[in-house]
């Protein structure tokens, strides 16, 4: 059995940044990564996938991602920054280990691994969301004959070249997809609601900060700044701008149903079509602590900040605003990190 003070469970950004804090103590400790390189869920996004920030304010902390070829950097960059980053601090992280289930021993953790069994006197969980996409119930859904992906699997819009293709999802990634995708491929979009475009000139870092505004106003029992800019508008990154000039940014609404050859939307038309994206988001990626009995059925699990109040010697990092104010975003974890590695070593003192 490996022994650890510490195991992170993940090799993503929130993981490092845990290994960042974790390596200025003395506690004996690892991050157990599924992966096969680093990179974490960036490795599985689509080709064409950038960060929605200037590099400079897209950094983990220590060390400042290098300045980017074009406006945001590339998945690429960001691959290569998060592998950068985990060589320059020499970060220990063991490949290709799938944890399994996490289960609660007397003096710790006994974690279940496709390496074997491991065990620590503290969890962090690590492992954000992109492992767990979420596609919506549909009724007639299975028996659609065309093709179906998740955005969380999709590439490259080769695939769809001359086809008409449905794109599903409101939220950034459904105007996207749409974007590149009606380049080579027939398209109409799919929305719950109308969707609402930000300012050309509003990116990542003025949305942080308008979250950060929003946040200490929360946090103080102020009434929330009317002007503040919409946090669920999508981003308008060149590909979003460029599709806007070619006027296909345009919702049609809700789908009723699916049947094999198309769709029925909420007016009663119907429409064929050979292919359907789902670009519907994320639950929360937990599955490993299912046998803790604390995740409900979105993943989710109730959190003091990033501690689990349920479980001693649990603590969860990353997974968005309910474990840290903006720990989903490179720029936002690292106070989250540094909070959970101090109440870590004051846990692991009073065990003593």
């Amino acid at each position: 059995m490996k022994n650890y003070d510490v195991i992170v469970i993940g090799g993503g950004q929130s993981a490092l940044a845990c290994g960042y804090f974790l390596r200025r103590t003395e506690l004996h400790y690892t991050l157990l990564d599924d992966q096969a390189q680093s990179g974490g869920a960036w490795l599985h996004a689509w080709d064409s996938l950038t960060l929605f920030s200037p590099s400079q304010f897209s950094s983990l902390p220590g060390w400042l991602m290098p300045e980017s070829a074009e406006r945001f950097p590339s998945r690429s960059e960001t691959i290569e920054y998060l592998g950068a980053y985990e060589k320059k601090y020499m970060i220990p992280v063991k490949r290709s280990t799938k944890v399994i289930a996490v289960n609660k021993i007397d003096k710790g953790f006994n974690l279940q691994t496709s390496d074997g069994e491991y065990h620590a006197k503290v969890v962090i969980s690590a492992t954000g969301t992109w492992s767990a996409p979420f596609v919506p119930i549909v009724e007639g859904q299975k028996l659609f004959q065309g093709a179906q992906l998740h955005s969380s699997v999709y590439q490259k819009p080769d695939i769809f070249k001359d086809k008409k293709v449905l794109i599903i999802g409101g939220g950034n990634s459904g105007a996207q997809l749409l974007a590149e995708i009606s380049k080579v491929a027939q398209t109409e979009w799919s929305t719950l609601e109308n969707p609402t475009f930000l300012p050309d000139d509003v990116d990542g870092r003025v949305l942080f900060d308008t979250a950060t505004t929003m946040y200490h106003a929360q946090k103080e029992g102020k009434p929330i700044d009317p002007n503040l800019y919409n946090l669920s508008s999508i981003v308008m990154v060149p590909s979003v701008v460029e599709a806007r000039k070619r006027n296909v940014l345009h919702s049609k609404g809700r789908i009723n149903s699916i049947f094999s050859t198309g769709v029925q939307w909420e007016s009663g038309e119907t429409e064929k079509f050979d292919a359907i994206v789902w670009c519907t988001g994320f639950r929360y990626a937990t599955h490993h602590l299912e046998n803790l009995g604390i995740t409900d059925p979105n993943g989710r699990i109730e959190t003091i900040g990033t501690r689990v109040d349920a479980v001693s010697g649990l603590w969860l990092v990353g997974y968005g605003n309910w474990t840290g104010f903006a720990s989903a975003t490179l720029i936002g974890v690292g106070r989250s990190a540094k909070n959970t590695v101090n109440e870590i070593k004051e846990y692991l003192a009073s065990t003593k």
